[in-house]
């Protein structure tokens, strides 16, 4: 069956946000806890909701939130000046657009982020649905947030796939029923990836045209 319906993560995968998600992570446990966890501590939660990676730290709901607050208010400072689009992902995203195919976002960010990053991308009114952390109960790896995508787009999971550059994407779509597509030009290579078995490996943005004819498998 051909490919009709294509959700994207956002982070990594459309934009180039890593390098600040990062420094807002160390300087949220700075803040906190006056230390600064190696990044892969984080790099192993990337893709996951805020509260998810803060929780390895604390269990108390209040500090929690106030940890969520400090990260949010140093990386939305910062966003427009560090976020980047990947090099020709934009020009792909409008060309699926413009062959009539179903776009969705489903991402761990909060709506607001989302549209945050989208604008840097210039793709602001171009996905037909969004999905993000405060959509869902369940975010990623759970497959809650892609289920909720293909039921607001009214698709099935036959014919969709699911783009991104975690191991939480891979393992989110994979539970939801659709295909999966790892792209190779964010922080995970493929040895970071390969044991989930994509159906899919996007090496350069101009993979996703061929997406689904299998030279990319």
């Amino acid at each position: 069956m051909p490919l009709t319906t294509f959700l994207f993560d956002l982070d990594g995968t459309l934009i180039d946000s890593i390098d600040l998600i990062l420094r807002s992570y160390r300087h949220t446990l700075k803040t906190h806890r006056g230390i600064e966890p190696p990044d892969e501590v984080w790099m192993e939660g990337l893709g996951t909701p805020l509260w998810v990676q803060f929780r390895h730290w604390t269990e108390d709901p209040a500090e929690i939130q106030a940890m969520v607050a400090t990260y949010r208010d140093y990386n939305l400072a910062n966003h427009d000046a560090m976020v980047r689009p990947y090099d020709g992902v934009a020009d792909e995203v409008l060309r699926l657009k413009a062959q009539g195919k179903r776009l969705g976002l489903v991402t761990s960010k909060m709506r607001s982020g989302a549209l945050r990053g989208l604008k840097v991308l210039g793709l602001t009114d171009t996905f037909d649905v969004i999905v993000g952390a405060d959509d869902v109960q369940h975010p990623k790896p759970h497959p809650e947030p892609v289920i909720m995508a293909l039921d607001r787009l009214g698709a099935t999971p036959a014919g969709a796939v699911f783009i991104g550059d975690s191991r939480h994407d891979l393992e989110c779509g994979r539970a939801a029923g659709v295909q999966t597509a790892a792209v190779l030009w964010g922080p995970f290579g493929r040895s970071d990836l390969e044991d989930l078995m994509p159906d899919f490996w996007l090496e350069r943005p101009a993979d996703l045209a061929h997406l689904g004819d299998g030279d990319n498998r």
